[in-house]
């Protein structure tokens, strides 16, 4: 399994919400995977503004899956997506949005090559899912040989009223097996 985060900065200002990306990345996890099985997504992503009380919506970028096992049949891989809090200065329930606010969808494929059959696990935002646990992306269920996919996901994070203005951080993070 590779595991590689997305990191995503959102501002609180008085009386609205900015989502700005974080200066540096933060940890990239890397756990035993399969050979030639890779992913890639974006270090950082901007959602625009928001207020409190609303949400905010946008997209994290390009993710990649690169299959190079070649002939391994079959080779199948599922990506899971998972998100911490938000959270802001030392936290505490008026400097959080709790995980369970940010929905993910991932959208279709938007570019791929070689073979298999492609699933996207939410292809509009009519089947985003709450990131309270962790959910099925993406996933390769038929096919061998060498191919790639990419997929451009969404979030939207829903502003809690109770919130104080601040600069929140949180992560959203891909990992494939």
């Amino acid at each position: 399994m590779r595991v590689l985060p997305t990191i995503l900065g959102p501002l609180l200002a008085l009386g609205g919400v900015g989502l700005t990306p974080r200066e540096t990345p933060g940890p990239t996890v890397v756990l035993p995977r399969a050979e030639g099985l890779d992913i890639t997504v974006p270090a950082t992503a901007n959602l625009g503004a928001g207020f409190v009380g609303g949400a905010v919506t946008g997209q994290l970028g390009t993710v990649e899956v690169r299959d190079q096992r070649g002939p391994l049949n079959p080779n199948p891989w599922v990506v899971t997506v998972s998100a911490t809090a938000f959270v802001s200065g030392a936290g505490g329930p008026s400097r959080t949005i709790a995980r369970g606010q940010v929905s993910y969808w991932s959208g279709p494929v938007v570019r791929s090559t070689g073979g298999g059959v492609l699933v996207p696990g939410q292809p509009t935002q009519a089947q985003a899912v709450a990131l309270s646990v962790p959910r099925e992306a993406f996933r390769k269920t038929l096919g061998n040989g060498n191919n790639t996919v990419s997929w451009v996901p969404s979030i939207r994070i829903a502003i809690p009223a109770g919130v104080v203005a601040g600069t929140y951080t949180g992560t959203i993070t891909h990992s494939i097996a």
